[in-house]
């Protein structure tokens, strides 16, 4: 019996695939199909794909075709597949042609005319065309524009900035540019909105009230009230509201967050998470105006592990910062301590100061460690007593999150639900702590001036 066996990820199963399988099935007796793993798709570089792994495992044995179908997680898993079913013929599409050479040191290597004019991401981009404005000219938009060409299915149609006579060459080559607002919003279907966060509320409320979905850099209001009134819009006007933590949706992250609240340092105990960085800010400049201060730049990223793995419903709280002025908006510095019942938990946060930024989550039974920078890691470890038992994981981490950010965006748009990457409870919490912030409640400032408060 001649075994076959080919690979592919089966998104939107159509004819060209269909076609490729009966083609494949045709070399041998028995035809085994690998489908890819959504992580394994990742880290190829396929992150917008449409359907769920079992979704896409059922499609194809739903064709009849596979003698057998099997999931393929790895990196080399071909060559211990080939091994382990004993198989004499590996074959894939020809535009693969040459890339899978190395192994006809196992089997004979087939490559496979593909059909022409169809393909899933074709599909995928007929499905979701979403016209997208930017909000703001600024590193972070920067990023998220160069983000947006490894989606299928959006568009970025313009950006508004209030100073468009500097605005970065990025952005030269858009069709709209504006400084203002209401134009863009009019033009697009959606808007990543990266403003001074003391703009966010009224620009989010105005965008949702048009019907348009919007997706913006935490923290998205300031304060919890305006928080849920912004989320209550949105849903009365069945549209996505999304909070942009890019940390969020990174995979190591997601990862270490699913393997520590499966117990495997016992219980959780303390959350210890530093953010800083002083790029692209100097204490002695005069006019910061449109820059970020510290607890808005960093505190989402921060109070995200910590929210995320004990929870919202802390005891209590002490603000402690470092201001740079006498009006107490910019701090340089910040450090925070949430207490709950069995657990503590700390962040800082600078702009104005520097640290290791790394995460540090203590449980009864060990601990995990993220090393600097870790709120864009691909890697992290979980220590023991015994450093015998230690364990290290490895994640790709492509665009620092903020791609399958974006594909997440896309998805809830699609699906009208917004995906659970941050929680309407956490991001409420966010915008909650920084209100705290700049009300002084339970505020300690380090420049000597009494300004510590006790209510909550």
């Amino acid at each position: 019996m001649v075994k076959v066996i080919t690979y592919g990820t089966y998104d939107l199963l159509h004819r060209g695939h269909i076609r490729l399988l009966k083609r494949a099935k045709a070399l041998g007796d028995y035809l085994i199909v690998g489908v890819t793993a959504d992580d394994f798709d990742k880290g190829r570089g396929k992150i917008n794909i449409k359907q769920s792994l079992m979704e896409r495992v059922e499609a194809v044995k739903a064709t009849g075709i596979a003698d057998e179908v099997i999931v393929e997680e790895y990196e080399g898993q071909k060559i211990d597949d080939i091994r382990r079913y004993g198989v004499d013929i590996f074959t894939v599409g020809s535009d693969w042609k040459g890339h899978f050479d190395y192994l006809n040191e196992y089997c004979q290597v087939v490559y496979l005319p593909r059909t022409r004019g169809i393909s899933s991401s074709d599909l995928r981009s007929e499905v979701r065309k979403v016209k997208l404005g930017l909000v703001e000219d600024s590193v972070i938009v920067r990023k998220f524009l160069k983000e947006c060409t490894y989606v299928n299915g959006i568009d970025v149609v313009g950006i508004c900035t209030p100073e468009l006579e500097n605005l970065h060459p990025d952005f030269k080559e858009l069709p709209l540019k504006t400084s203002c607002y209401e134009e863009l919003v009019q033009n697009c279907d959606a808007l990543y909105i990266a403003s001074q966060p003391s703009e966010h509320y009224e620009q989010i409320k105005y965008a949702l009230n048009q019907g348009k979905h919007v997706i913006c850099e935490s923290p998205i209001a300031m304060s919890a009230e305006e928080c849920d009134e912004l989320f209550k819009i949105a849903e009365e006007r069945e549209c996505v509201l999304m909070d942009a933590v890019k940390t969020a949706y990174a995979t190591a992250y997601t990862r270490l967050m699913v393997i520590l609240k499966s117990g495997i340092i016992g219980k959780i105990v303390s959350v210890d998470a530093t953010c800083t960085s002083m790029q692209g800010f100097n204490p002695a400049q005069k006019n910061n105006k449109r820059k970020w201060n510290s607890i808005s730049a960093w505190g989402p990223a921060a109070m995200l592990p910590i929210f995320q793995l004990l929870g919202t419903n802390y005891i209590d709280k002490r603000i402690v910062s470092l201001l740079a002025d006498d009006q107490g908006s910019f701090d340089l510095f910040t450090k925070i301590d949430f207490l709950y019942k069995g657990a503590v938990a700390s962040m800082k946060v600078a702009r104005g100061a520097k640290s290791e930024g790394e995460l540090v989550v203590t449980g009864m039974k060990g601990y995990a460690y993220v090393p600097a920078p870790w709120w864009k890691t691909d890697y992290f470890e979980i220590r023991y007593e015994n450093s015998a038992d230690n364990k290290r994981y490895f994640y790709q981490l492509n665009g620092e999150g903020i791609r399958y950010e974006i594909v997440d965006f896309l998805k809830a748009i699609e699906c009208e639900y917004t995906l659970g990457s941050v929680s309407h409870e956490e991001s409420k919490e966010i915008c909650r702590v920084i209100s705290d912030f700049y009300a002084r409640r339970n505020f300690f400032s380090l420049d000597g001036k009494e300004r510590y408060l006790t209510d909550k």
